[in-house]
């Protein structure tokens, strides 16, 4: 019984963190969307409050590499108290990576 309980739950824990993976645009309204805008142009109230910026700005793409962003987003910034951390419990490795590749399709 234990075991099967156990196969279980790692099914469940699976399938659960690959729906996640998948739906990287619901990820990114529930947790980015406030600030950086739904097209990442960050014109929303929390955006225009706090100075966030253009992500759709080719200077910022060129700027901010692959590897920026994703520290950014694990260890927040410390400039903006704003822009929280998004550990690994929190946000998967491959969630990760499919975040920076939306934040990339903003690209002019």
């Amino acid at each position: 019984m234990k075991i099967i309980r156990i196969a279980v739950l790692t099914c469940f824990a699976a399938s659960a963190s690959a729906w996640a993976e998948d739906d990287i645009p619901a990820l990114w309204k529930a947790k980015c969307e406030s600030c950086h805008g739904a097209d990442g142009k960050a014109q929303t109230k929390q955006g225009k409050k706090h100075k966030v910026d253009d992500m759709t700005n080719e200077k910022w793409q060129a700027n901010w590499t692959d590897d920026k962003i994703k520290k950014i987003i694990r260890e927040g910034s410390k400039d903006k108290k704003e822009m929280k951390a998004f550990p690994a419990d929190k946000v998967s490795d491959s969630e990760l990576d499919g975040l920076v590749k939306h934040i990339r399709s903003f690209k002019g």
